[in-house]
């Protein structure tokens, strides 16, 4: 497994570096943002670390360019800013999990194991509600005949909602599954993104696929 750390404190670059592989991992370190953007554009990486403050071009910058560019490679963002509004413009731009300084190493390895895991997961057969429907190994969203752009933690949620097949799922049990088990962030996020999607797969076509379910979480509405 080939993993991209984007991270310009130089101490905690060898560290992570070391640590990634004494795990089995190779890795390949860039201290610029722009030299790292220009090596995740045009190489492969199963994995890709980055870091939000970073000389040349910043993180979220880095991310949404990527996403832009069609690259799909899960990236963890590591920032020292706390909140849940930079949590959630980190995964906004596209980002799939998002960690804290100071971390320890086990959670950097766990989330990194995380991310690997996922990037390997085999997942076939379209999921459809209606006119909507999403083909995970494509990694495509369609309503009717439109495209629907959804960043990848857009798009891992309606994915768990859409396999729940109308089943109320809890904001614990959406957490767990899209952003991991070692997130330890606030609940609420999963709030923010079912917000992103109704506006991207509802709101639009004037549709009620994603309800709240009072005292529970959500669910698909499969009648929509």
């Amino acid at each position: 497994m080939r993993v991209l750390l984007v991270e310009d404190e130089v101490n905690l670059a060898n560290s992570v570096v070391a640590l990634l592989v004494e795990n089995g991992l190779e890795v390949i370190h860039k201290d610029h943002g722009t030299a790292g953007y220009d090596v995740a554009l045009h190489e492969k990486f199963d994995a890709i670390i980055l870091d939000i403050m970073l000389p040349g071009m910043n993180g979220y910058a880095i991310c949404a360019k990527l996403r832009a560019g069609g690259v799909t490679t899960p990236i963890l963002m590591l920032t020292a800013k706390d909140g849940e509004y930079d949590e959630a413009e980190a995964l906004d731009t596209g980002a799939d999990d998002f960690l804290r300084k100071p971390f320890s190493a086990v959670v950097l390895v766990a989330r990194v194991q995380a991310l690997l895991r996922r990037r390997q997961g085999v997942r076939a057969g379209l999921l459809t509600v209606g006119d909507l429907t999403l083909d995970p190994v494509e990694h495509r969203c369609r309503r009717g005949d439109v495209a629907v752009d959804l960043t990848p933690r857009e798009f891992a949620l309606l994915e768990f909602l859409l396999a729940a097949n109308g089943a109320a799922v809890t904001k614990q049990e959406v957490v767990d599954h899209v952003w991991g088990q070692d997130f330890d962030g606030d609940l609420n996020i999963v709030e923010v993104y079912v917000g992103y999607l109704r506006k991207k797969v509802d709101r639009p076509f004037g549709r009620n696929t994603v309800e709240t379910v009072r005292g529970i979480g959500y669910r698909v509405n499969t009648e929509a």
